[in-house]
């Protein structure tokens, strides 16, 4: 990788030496839900090429990247020059500058590889989720246009080569890099990571032994044509509603929000951090890798796809000092600690994000995983995606129960059903104004104008700011539960029904009910080994919360519908729950 211009270089070196302090504009302003985070540190008008860059030349030695499950470790050194054989592997195939180049696979080397190697080049890398199925994975590819696609074998019960074989048969009768498909007309190029990648498709060594000389000359050239602004990942929504849509992100996005998220846990080059979530999402990719390497920290990946003992194991034989998560990744650690202690006396902090946390469920992940520093995130994929983010240093009751405070250079209010900025302590729906907002919605312009407002992206969230600035989110603007006239939070209901002894996690959501609109109805996961009734749960609840909030339905379920990322996906189960109790069941 060329080697940055001396005073970009010192600007990079400076941005893993400031730590951002709780200080700033960060309190209401006027008792008005409005919130303008701190001025400092400086943004940095850099490509996700100079991130690496930057690192390289400041921690070339150090272990960047450890893959346990394929025995891989490289140094900052070894993951610079793997990057620039890829890129020019990519070059190779034919592909210029905004192209679109799909992922599809669990966490693997050769993920972060593409990710790197792409924007070394300034394709766009478009995040296929590993749970995608054939329908899924064509809308993908054929929404945005991908020209190649790099992909797993298979993994777990999913045999990628199989769907894309079945939706590209054309693949057994042409030549690597010629594919011409009716179902996937733009895709050329198929590369499937096995040694034996099939016919019409190139084996992931074969891509990365395909450029030579002339394609590593392009690359200085390259790197002069690219723009911190240009577009270089699109990632799919969930797609709750309707068909998933692509945000588009760009470096400028994505770089400054790495370094936000790793400045509120305090991540120095000394620090190992683990990841167990997965690449394809903003997690894994922004505040995971790109996150570690604007510090200069080690990335650790315990295996494939989320494994409690694996994680686990990472945890204590790397010595890791930091960990990210989903709630129930911690729940599921948690559980095995009780069965099998391991020693975490290294690990410090880390991240909880994707979906509310219980207190409980923090208070021992502070305790049992020596993890006193770990901060709670908030945000979403079109935010590049943290908006707020504890401190390391919050009151213990602050990080429990909000989801810390805004970050640098971000704008939010909260705002009623008329578009007007709420009072402090009255729930609206939180919107986000700054850099870190998506360029859009790939070719949704109708959907980006909807969701972007004179620069605000709507969230679809509802929260509510205290005095301080802290934010609690307390559900999704179409999750409020409208009984008979009164709005009813869900979250509010979660948290005692989590606080039974005798639960282990709950999600409440509305159900349509002729008399009064809606009716209030909970799935409900008991602790391993125990039994709970819905009639004792609604007993308990009595006295708790007023009568018109507590469940009429109450569902025992062993486990809850979740997307890859752990969040639960009431949609699902209110539509199971609507079938049942039609017939009859409960």
């Amino acid at each position: 990788m060329s080697i940055l211009n001396e005073s970009l270089a010192g600007r990079i070196s400076d941005w893993g030496a400031k730590s951002e302090a709780p200080a700033g504009s960060t309190a209401p302003e006027d008792g008005q839900s409005y919130v303008r985070g701190p001025s400092h540190p400086p943004l940095a008008y850099a490509t996700i090429p100079q991130l690496l860059s930057g690192a390289v030349s400041r921690f070339g030695p150090r272990e960047a990247v450890v893959f346990r499950e394929q025995s891989v470790r490289m140094s900052y050194y070894d993951l610079d020059r793997a990057v620039d054989e890829l890129a020019s592997g990519l070059l190779a195939l034919g592909l210029d500058k905004g192209d679109r180049v799909g992922i599809w696979s669990p966490n693997r080397v050769e993920w972060v590889l593409t990710q790197f190697a792409t924007a070394r080049v300034g394709l766009l890398l478009v995040n296929i989720n590993p749970a995608y199925r054939s329908v899924e994975l064509e809308y993908a590819l054929n929404k945005v246009g991908c020209k190649a696609l790099i992909a797993a074998g298979s993994f777990r019960t999913s045999d990628y080569s199989a769907m894309i074989r079945g939706l590209a048969p054309e693949l057994e009768d042409c030549e690597p890099g010629r594919l011409q498909s009716a179902r996937l007309p733009h895709l050329r190029s198929v590369v499937i990571m096995e040694e034996e990648p099939g016919a019409g498709a190139y084996s992931f060594d074969d891509l990365r032994k395909l450029g030579g000389p002339a394609q590593q000359l392009r690359l200085p050239e390259i790197d002069r044509t690219l723009s911190p602004d240009d577009a270089i990942n699109i990632q799919f929504t969930s797609g709750t509603t309707g068909r998933p849509k692509g945000a588009t992100l760009s470096h400028y996005n994505i770089v400054n929000n790495a370094r936000f998220v790793t400045d509120r846990i305090a991540l120095t080059e000394t620090d190992r951090l683990a990841i167990p979530v997965p690449l394809y999402h903003c997690f894994g990719m922004v505040m995971g890798v790109l996150g570690a390497v604007s510090k200069g920290a080690a990335v650790v990946f315990p295996g494939e796809g989320f494994d409690a003992v694996q994680t686990l194991d990472a945890l204590a034989e790397e010595r890791c000092t930091s960990v990210y998560g989903v709630p129930t990744m911690f729940v599921a650690m948690l559980e095995d600690l009780e069965r099998t202690p391991r020693d975490l006396s290294s690990l410090r902090t880390g991240i909880m994000a994707g979906a509310p946390c219980p207190v409980d469920v923090m208070r021992r992940v502070n305790s049992e995983m020596n993890m006193r520093e770990v901060t709670i995130a908030y945000g979403m994929t079109e935010t590049s995606p943290v908006s707020f983010q504890s401190f390391v240093d919050d009151p213990t009751d602050r990080r429990c129960e909000t989801v810390g405070r805004v970050h640098p250079h971000l704008e939010v209010k909260i705002i009623d059903s008329e578009n007007r900025i709420v009072p402090v302590g009255t729930h609206g729906e939180l919107c986000t104004r700054g850099y870190s907002v998506m360029k859009g919605y790939w070719r949704e312009e109708g959907q980006t104008a909807a969701s972007i407002v004179d620069g605000w992206m709507h969230s679809g969230d509802l929260a509510t700011f205290d005095e301080e600035g802290f934010c609690s989110i307390v559900g999704r603007v179409k999750d409020m539960i409208i009984r008979g006239g009164e709005n009813i939070y869900p979250r509010e209901i979660e948290e005692c029904v989590i606080g039974h002894p005798k639960v282990n996690d709950a999600q409440v959501f509305g159900i349509p009910d002729e008399r009064f609109g809606e009716e209030v109805c909970a799935w409900v996961v008991p602790k391993p080994g125990m039994e709970v009734s819905g009639e004792e749960l609604r007993e308990a609840l009595k006295g708790q919360i007023a009568h018109f909030k507590v469940p009429k339905h109450v569902r025992i379920v062993d486990e809850l519908p979740m997307t890859v990322t752990g969040k639960p996906q009431k949609f699902v189960m209110r539509d199971r729950m609507i079938e049942m109790l039609a017939a009859g069941a409960e």
